[in-house]
């Protein structure tokens, strides 16, 4: 006896061998448009679904569940967290939620590298300098200069595996680790990586690079506001690979203003995509990238 196929919802357009790899075992019903699903599709292409795939940008909450119905069995995310789906009310629900997992730690981590090196050496405005032509003199022992990453102390909120990955190839550039973890030590993670526990205070403090890479929710939205970016050194970097709102923008953009910190590497943001008034899109003391870190083809 052939076995029903089950049916499943995928709100965004993936690779295309995604949805060859899903077509065989499911039935397919596919946002095909270049944009996220819209609330009322959302709804609408989720009813009598046995499975939604969702991305980060689906509010996938009691009201989605509702109208999926009984039948739903199976939320994933396309995603490595899961901060936008209402995991308590799936579980109550008998109801599996998943994600990507550990598939994006390294590939993340070496993005979260490429920022760190290229809001210390000025990379991208050492690019635009030669593309707009404003490079007029050869080499300038004046022009540009940066800042070391070697050496420098690296501040991690959040030693899990992307923290972890991220510090590995910090010890390749020599630098001198420390962390932080809300809710306290990771003892095994930092004997693998040689890193050092302290308060979040003498993190923030101490680091020349501040990474994120923490989960968003309740307790650490915009756990980097006003009062860190005071405590932290005028010449620091924030690098944020993580989620957006675990920064208060408006608080970086009046440190930025400010220079309470030096510059900023970022691959997230509180809204994406930011808004053509975003001041940070206009400063010339950060790297900004489009939510990119997953952002890889084998």
């Amino acid at each position: 006896m052939k076995l029903k196929k089950f049916s499943v919802y995928i709100s965004r357009k993936l690779p295309d061998s995604a949805i060859q790899m899903l077509s065989k075992e499911c039935n397919v019903i596919l946002n095909e448009k270049e944009r996220p699903s819209t609330r009322k599709e959302l709804l609408n292409g989720v009813h009598g679904k046995d499975a939604i795939l969702c991305t980060l940008l689906d509010n996938i909450d009691a009201k989605v569940i509702d109208s999926a119905g009984v039948n739903l069995k199976v939320i994933s995310s396309y995603s490595t967290g899961v901060d936008h789906i209402d995991v308590e009310e799936a579980t109550k629900r008998g109801i599996s939620v998943t994600s990507t997992g550990d598939i994006l730690t390294e590939t993340t981590a070496d993005l979260t590298f490429a920022l760190i090196l290229a809001i210390a050496r000025r990379i991208t405005q050492g690019y635009e300098a030669i593309i707009h032509k404003r490079w007029k003199y050869g080499w300038d022992p004046c022009l540009m200069l940066g800042s070391d990453v070697h050496g420098k102390v690296i501040g991690i909120l959040g030693l899990g595996k992307i923290g972890s990955a991220v510090a590995r190839r910090a010890k390749g550039f020599d630098m001198d680790i420390i962390y932080h973890n809300r809710h306290g030590r990771k003892i095994q993670n930092e004997k693998q990586v040689g890193a050092k526990y302290v308060s979040l205070e003498e993190l923030v403090q101490r680091s020349d690079f501040l990474s994120l890479h923490c989960p968003l929710n309740n307790e650490n939205y915009h756990v980097i506001n006003r009062s860190i970016f005071k405590l932290m050194k005028s010449d620091a970097y924030l690098i944020n690979t993580a989620r957006g709102p675990l920064v208060s923008e408006a608080h970086l953009i009046e440190a930025l203003e400010k220079k309470w910190i030096a510059g900023a590497g970022l691959d997230v943001f509180e809204k994406e995509p930011p808004s053509l008034n975003n001041k940070l899109l206009k400063m010339k003391n950060v790297v900004l990238l489009p939510h990119m870190g997953s952002y890889i083809f084998n």
